[in-house]
C-alpha cells in the first residue's frame, strides 16, 4: 500500500539551550497521543532524553527521531540539540528535514547560539515556523522577540497569534485568521481550552496585526491581491494557501507564542506544521553524485516508484544493538532487500526496520520515499553514508565535516580496561563523525579530538557512563600546525655503498610556502631525464610521508609546495627506495632552513553580554589576544564577534559566565591557521621537546 506523501511532515525542532525544546517536543507528543504522563525535563523524565547524560544535564545532545500523528498527518520529528558543541548534530538532522520549529525563549529571546542554528537552517533552506515559549516566564515578551527575529536574524516572522496576559496572567492567544480566542485554565491539561471571542481591549490590537498578516500573505498570490485591492478579504482557506507558499519559500516564517510547560498554545502550532511546512514532495530534491564526487545532474526525486536512494543521518547504539536512523529519498525499501552502501562499495543486507518512538519501537517490513526509520543492526553504515540500490547506483551529496580542533589524552583509571574503553570509543566514533580517536604512537596515550571543550567533556562523561569506563583525563592540547615562511633551493645526494648493490639518487628542488589551504603539493620540473620519471612518484612520496611530523614542535606541516628541478641517477643503484629515502632527507636537511614557524587555530567567537558587562568582556577578549571584528548592540545586550585563538578559550564558557553573572552565551567555530607569536611558539615548542624526552 502506497502512503499519501502530501499527509507526510518531516521536521525538526531547534532551538538555543533552555529555550524550552525539548518540553514543546515532550508536549507535542502528548498532544499527538503517543505519551500519557508528560514528563518534566526538570524532573530529568523527558521521553526523547533518553541518555542519562541528557536527563542530568538537562541538554538533549543525541537527535532522536519520532513518529507520531495529527489531524491525520504523519509528523516524522527530528530532536536536535541546541548547544554549540553539538551543531554538527544540527547541520546532519537539517539535512534530512523537510521543515522546522525555531522556538525561541519568550524572555531570553533570540540568543547567539539560535543565530548559529537560524543560519544552517537558512543554508540548507528549510522552511520554518516560530514559537515563542515561555511566556508564562517573569520578563515574557512576545512583540520584543518578534523584533530581535526581524533585527537579529533579519528574518521575517509573519505573526499569526497575539498573546492573551503575560507571565502569570498568561491565558491563551488569538488566532488572527479566525478572530479566535483560545484559553486554557490552569489545570495544565492541554485539552482543557475553550474558543471564544476576542477580549475587548484587544480588539484593536487584533485588527492591525491581522491586516498586516493579509497584506503580506497576499503578496503570495496575485490573483487573491488584486480582488484584496479592490476590497474583497480572502477567505481563510485562500490565505492558509498564500502562507504555505511564501513559509515554503522562505518568505516569512508564520509566528506562534504560547508555554509549552503550562500547556497552553501547542495545538495552534500543531496545526501549523499541517497547514504551511512542506510534504517531502514539495522540497528541492537532494543531488546526486557519481561514485567519484561529481554532480550527475540527477536528483533522488521523493517518488517510491525510482530506485533506491537514503541517507544515513544518524547512528546509535541502544540495548536492542545499532540503530542506523535513515532518511528515504526515493524507492522504498523491505525487510531482506539488500542494499548498496555507495561510500564502501559493500552490500547489506537489511534485517530489520523500525520506526522509532523516542525510545520504544514498531517493527515494520517495509518504508517508502519520504520515510524516516531506523535500521536494525548494520555493520558498514556511518552517518552521511547513502545507501541504494545494487542494480542503480548513485550517491546523495555527502555531508562534509569539520576538523577537530582540540584534543586530550586520556588512560583508563583501572589497569586492564585499555580493551573495554577501546572497543566504546570506536563506537562513538562511529556515532559522530566530528569526534575523532587515535593512538599516539610514542607515549601510547590515547587521544581524543573534538569540537570544544563541552564536546569532549561530555564523550568523557559517555564513557564513564553508558560504557562503564572511568578515565583519567589529560589537560586540553590544541591541534597546532607547522609552516614556512622562506622559499629555498637546495639538493641532496643519496649514496649508500657497502656490499652488495648500493643505493643513489640525486635530487636538486625548490621548497616554497604554499597559498593558504592549499596542503601539500608537489611539481616536477626536470627535463632532459636526470631524474627518471618512474622515479618522481617516489620523490613525491618520501617528502608528502614527511609533513605529518613538523621539524620545530612534531606538529602536521601545512601548504607547502615542493619543485623537483633536476637530479642523478645510476643505472644500477639507483630505484624508487633510494629516491624515497632521498626525499625523506631533503625535507630534514631544509625544512629548518625555511623559516619554519608555528601556526595556531583561530576560532570564529560570538559572544552575547548584557551591555553592563560590555567593557569587561571586550577587555578580556583582548587579553586573550583576540581581535574584535564587529559588535551589534540589541535591545537585550551587545553581541561581540571576534577572531580568537583556541588555545586562550579553555575554560571560557566559566570565566564568561562569572563576569556577566551567567547571562553571557557564546559560541566558536573553527576559521583559520594563523602564525603564532614568538613566546607563545617557544613555549609549545618546549613543552612538546621535554615530552619528546620523557
Amino acid at each position: 500500500m502506497m502512503k499519501d506523501l502530501t499527509r507526510y511532515r518531516n521536521i525538526g525542532i531547534f532551538a538555543h539551550v533552555d529555550a524550552g525544546k525539548t518540553t514543546t517536543t515532550e508536549r507535542i507528543l502528548k498532544l499527538t497521543g503517543k505519551i500519557h504522563k508528560i514528563g518534566e525535563v526538570h524532573e530529568g523524565a523527558a521521553t526523547t532524553d533518553f541518555m542519562d547524560q541528557e536527563k542530568e544535564r538537562g541538554i538533549t545532545i543525541q537527535s532522536a527521531a519520532t513518529t507520531c500523528f495529527w489531524n491525520e498527518h504523519q509528523l516524522n520529528i527530528i530532536d536536535t540539540p541546541g548547544h554549540v558543541d553539538f551543531t554538527i548534530e544540527v547541520y546532519r538532522s537539517l539535512k534530512v528535514l523537510d521543515g522546522g520549529i525555531g522556538v525561541f525563549c519568550g524572555s531570553g529571546g533570540v540568543e547567539p547560539q539560535s543565530e548559529t542554528n537560524w543560519r544552517y537552517a537558512n543554508d540548507s533552506k528549510v522552511a520554518r515556523l516560530i514559537y515563542v515559549n515561555k511566556l508564562d516566564r517573569t520578563g515574557g515578551d512576545f512583540y520584543k522577540v518578534v523584533a530581535q527575529v526581524e533585527k537579529i536574524l533579519g528574518a521575517k516572522p509573519l505573526v499569526m497569534v497575539l498573546p492573551i496576559g503575560i507571565e502569570d496572567d498568561f491565558l491563551g492567544v488569538v488566532d488572527l485568521i479566525t478572530r479566535k480566542a483560545w484559553t486554557w485554565d490552569n489545570s495544565g491539561d492541554p485539552l482543557s481550552y475553550t474558543i471564544g471571542d476576542v477580549p475587548e481591549d484587544m480588539k484593536e490590537k487584533v485588527e492591525s496585526y491581522r491586516e498586516h498578516l493579509i497584506e503580506t500573505a497576499v503578496e503570495q498570490d496575485d490573483a487573491v491581491m488584486e480582488r484584496y485591492l479592490e476590497g474583497t478579504e480572502p477567505t481563510p482557506e485562500e490565505l492558509k494557501q498564500c502562507i504555505r507558499k511564501g513559509t515554503r519559500d522562505l518568505k516569512f516564517f508564520p509566528t506562534y507564542c504560547g508555554s509549552s510547560f503550562k500547556n497552553k498554545g501547542v495545538q495552534l502550532v500543531l496545526d501549523a506544521v499541517v497547514d504551511y511546512l512542506p510534504n517531502p514532495m514539495e522540497v528541492n530534491p537532494q543531488p546526486e553524485v557519481d561514485l567519484e564526487g561529481n554532480a550527475t545532474g540527477e536528483f533522488a526525486a521523493v517518488d517510491p516508484d525510482r530506485p533506491l536512494r537514503a541517507l544515513a543521518f544518524k547512528i546509535m547504539d541502544d540495548r536492542y544493538g545499532s540503530l542506523t536512523f535513515t532518511r528515504l529519498y526515493s524507492g522504498t525499501l523491505s525487510k531482506g532487500d539488500t542494499v548498496l552502501n555507495t561510500a564502501t562499495g559493500k552490500t547489506e543486507r537489511i534485517s530489520r526496520m523500525v520506526e522509532m518512538h523516542a525510545n520504544t519501537r514498531e517493527e515494520i517490513e517495509s518504508a517508502q520515499a519520504g520515510d524516516i526509520i531506523a535500521i536494525v543492526g548494520m555493520k558498514n553504515v556511518r552517518t552521511g553514508h547513502t545507501i541504494c540500490d545494487p542494480k542503480n547506483p548513485a550517491t546523495l551529496e555527502p555531508m562534509v565535516f569539520p576538523e577537530p580542533v582540540i584534543s586530550i589524552a586520556i588512560k583508563p583509571k583501572v589497569k586492564g580496561a585499555e580493551e573495554k574503553m577501546g572497543a566504546a570509543l570506536t563506537k562513538m566514533v562511529q556515532e559522530d563523525p566530528s569526534f575523532h580517536m587515535m593512538t599516539d604512537e610514542e607515549s601510547g596515550q590515547t587521544i581524543l579530538k573534538g569540537m570544544g571543550e563541552l564536546h569532549l567533556d561530555i564523550k568523557v562523561d559517555i564513557l564513564k557512563r553508558t560504557h562503564g569506563v572511568e578515565v583519567e583525563v589529560g589537560k586540553p592540547q590544541v591541534a597546532y600546525r607547522e609552516s614556512i615562511t622562506k622559499t629555498l633551493e637546495d639538493e641532496y645526494t643519496h649514496k649508500k655503498q657497502s656490499g652488495g648493490s648500493g643505493q643513489y639518487a640525486k635530487i636538486g628542488y625548490i621548497l616554497e610556502p604554499g597559498e593558504p589551504g592549499t596542503g601539500f603539493i608537489f611539481e616536477s620540473k626536470v627535463t632532459g631525464g636526470s631524474v627518471p620519471r618512474e622515479y618522481w612518484p617516489a620523490v613525491e612520496k618520501g617528502f608528502e610521508s614527511s609533513i605529518d611530523k613538523g621539524v620545530l614542535a612534531g606538529f602536521p606541516c601545512l601548504d607547502l609546495k615542493f619543485t623537483l628541478l633536476e637530479g642523478g641517477f645510476h643505472p644500477v643503484d639507483s630505484s624508487a627506495m633510494a629516491f624515497e629515502i632521498a626525499a625523506k632527507a631533503a625535507y630534514r636537511q631544509t625544512m629548518p632552513k625555511a623559516g619554519p614557524q608555528l601556526l595556531e587555530p583561530i576560532m570564529k567567537v560570538d559572544v552575547f553580554t548584557p551591555d553592563d558587562y560590555m567593557g569587561d568582556v571586550i577587555g578580556d577578549l583582548n587579553r586573550r589576544r583576540g581581535t574584535i571584528e564587529s559588535q551589534e548592540s540589541s535591545s537585550v545586550g551587545v553581541r561581540i564577534k571576534a577572531d580568537m585563538p583556541l588555545s586562550e578559550m579553555f575554560g571560557y564558557i566559566g570565566d564568561l559566565r562569572n563576569m556577566t553573572s551567567g547571562r553571557g552565551q557564546f559560541s566558536m567555530s573553527f576559521s583559520h591557521y594563523a602564525a603564532c607569536p614568538s613566546n607563545i611558539a617557544e613555549a609549545v615548542i618546549k613543552e612538546s621537546k621535554e615530552k619528546a624526552a620523557a
